[in-house]
């Protein structure tokens, strides 16, 4: 069954952490259009918006061949905005503007950045071919042991944690990574939820994809990472951007 699919990229003006974030560069190109362009290339999308309250990250998105129709208001945009509220808020006024109704939602950040080329569309088609999926979107597994602490106490998240094993058989875990990549039925971004119950994971342990970017420090890493990649191992490079 072929859905109607919509990708939305949220991209503030404001950054407490790096001013202008959005638009600062990653190899020679600004933040915004790493996303943009991995959603170029999917042949499942039916529209690519950016989601913005800023009127250089829209000039630059529309370069970059992104939508653009509408400017998010303020009280969708603060910095205690969540992301939840501000994908309900653009698929909404995006149905409200376009005048038509979206199956499928994506959902891609432009301070992920280390996105393999096809990850969009096998996540559309996941939830195209399994009508039970809720949602499917990119996880990184990991080794590592994770707590918490509640009343000053730490706790292991998981009992099994408390068995050390060898990296190469232990148990794995999978943080979310949705920025990379994140396809869920739009219901349920009607209802204020980014992800459902009833998901599948695309996997990745690659470390670098892990980098999402606040600071100068962040952008440091990722465009040395990037670079280190390119000489390297090509094929773990992020699509690079064209302008239209």
């Amino acid at each position: 069954m072929q859905s109607n699919s919509i990708a939305i990229i949220p991209a503030r003006g404001g950054s407490k952490g790096l001013e202008k974030k959005n638009l600062r560069e990653f190899l020679g190109h600004p933040l915004i259009a790493w996303p943009i362009e991995a959603a170029k290339r999917s042949k499942k999308l039916s529209k690519i918006v950016v989601s913005t309250d800023d009127k250089d990250i829209r000039e630059v998105a529309l370069k970059y061949g992104a939508e653009v129709p509408f400017l998010r208001t303020s009280d969708v945009s603060g910095d205690l905005t969540t992301t939840e509220e501000t994908l309900k808020y653009s698929l909404l006024e995006s149905e409200k503007i376009f005048k038509q109704s979206f199956d499928i939602c994506v959902f891609l950040t432009c301070t992920d950045l280390f996105r393999r080329d096809g990850w969009i569309d096998h996540a559309i088609d996941a939830l195209e071919e399994n009508n039970e999926l809720e949602s499917v979107f990119v996880a990184n597994e990991t080794h590592k042991n994770f707590w918490e602490v509640i009343d000053n106490n730490p706790i292991r998240l998981k009992e099994w944690m408390s068995v050390y094993e060898s990296r190469q058989v232990r148990r794995k875990s999978y943080r979310e990574d949705t920025g990379l990549a994140c396809a869920s039925r739009s219901n349920l971004w009607r209802n204020g939820r980014r992800i459902g119950d009833n998901v599948k994971l695309i996997t990745d342990n690659r470390s670098f994809s892990a980098l999402d970017i606040h600071n100068d420090f962040d952008l440091f890493l990722a465009n040395k990472a990037a670079e280190w990649i390119k000489e390297n191992d090509f094929e773990n490079l992020p699509p690079v951007p064209e302008k239209i």
